[in-house]
């Protein structure tokens, strides 16, 4: 397995490093990668940015806000913060997406530090129920990229401050504030350990002695990261997207799934859907686009979309969501958020 460490803490060039060694690096090997970013808020390829950050907070603060390519949710890095990426071939082409086999090893390299690690829900690693990873995988042509946080000495109060996290999502996971479900690694360690200590002490219990080869990038390397940066991570379009025109709206938390809101453009002449965007923090190991396409035309009606959709596997689309739950979503009334 190579080991690439950034040499940048340019959130852009690194979503681009990402993008480069998944697209354009030799796909029989494997890769383990390293990386920090300044201020930033990385957010999932699904989601409406708008929605997901206080603007004013963001832009008082300086922090960039870029869109990776995999689901799930809104992130904030800073310095404190320690990134991770593997980037592998699937063992399996049909199977679903699994955290598991990425992020057992983290928390058994952190036991061997003396902390007691936990993975828990479906992408997170916690410490005494507190949130101290999230992660996240993006998956095409059989390679497999799975990228993930660790707050080591992250300054917290900015967390919480800069994202916008629905009162749903807080209700469900039983908490009041976004401060109070996360936690720093650091406060369970040894306080004079620094981050360089602790990368160096991670890489050590994750991986046996001779089992890693660092890659250094070259000139070429870089000059092609950031040609990728400019053609997409800086962009506006890219990271914030077009905010979607509609007349239906619907918005819906799934246990094990994730938040998916519907933005649709309905003809009420026909009660046909003319366009639908689809946003959230679930995950796809396949991209929403061809479920999109099903969607365009098709009467909004509950039994066209059985029709429509018994025979297809929904949670190809939208991982762990079933036949029965996208029916919910469309047609039971919405309910209001939790005040």
């Amino acid at each position: 397995m190579k080991l690439i460490i950034s040499p940048s803490t340019d959130p852009q060039f690194n979503m681009a490093l990402e993008q480069y060694v998944f697209d354009e690096m030799d796909k029989s090997e494997e890769y383990f990668m390293l990386w920090h970013n300044n201020n930033a808020i990385i957010i999932g390829i699904f989601q409406n940015a708008n929605n997901e950050i206080k603007h004013d907070v963001v832009k008082e603060k300086g922090i960039k806000v870029v869109r990776r390519l995999s689901g799930g949710g809104a992130v904030y890095h800073d310095m404190g913060n320690l990134n991770f990426t593997y980037i592998t071939n699937q063992k399996d082409k049909k199977a679903a997406i699994d955290f598991s086999v990425f992020l057992n090893p983290v928390a058994s390299a952190l036991a061997k530090l003396g902390v007691a690690a936990e993975v828990n829900g479906r992408n997170d690693i916690t410490i005494d129920g507190k949130k101290f990873s999230g992660n996240a995988q993006y998956i095409k042509q059989g390679r497999v990229m799975h990228h993930g946080t660790m707050l080591f000495d992250c300054d917290l109060s900015v967390v919480g401050a800069c994202l916008n996290v629905s009162k749903e999502k807080m209700a469900a996971k039983g908490v009041q504030s976004v401060a109070s479900r996360v936690t720093n690694i650091k406060d369970y360690m040894d306080k004079s350990i620094d981050m360089a200590q602790f990368k160096k002490a991670l890489l050590a219990a994750m991986f046996e002695q001779g089992e890693l080869q660092e890659y250094t990038l070259t000139a070429q390397d870089i000059e092609r990261i950031n040609r990728i940066k400019e053609q997409r991570y800086i962009l506006d379009e890219w990271n914030y997207g077009k905010s979607p025109i509609y007349n239906f709206k619907r918005k819906k938390r799934f246990e094990g799934v994730g938040s998916i809101e519907v933005y649709a453009e309905l003809d009420e002449s026909t009660n046909c859907l003319k366009s639908i965007t689809l946003h959230g923090d679930f995950f796809s190991k396949s991209g929403i686009d061809g479920l999109l396409k099903e969607l365009v035309g098709l009467k909004l009606e509950r039994q066209a979309f059985v029709d429509k959709f018994s025979a297809i596997e929904m949670s190809d689309f939208i991982t762990a969501l079933t036949l029965e739950q996208w029916l919910e979503l469309f047609f039971e009334q919405p309910a209001q958020e939790p005040q």
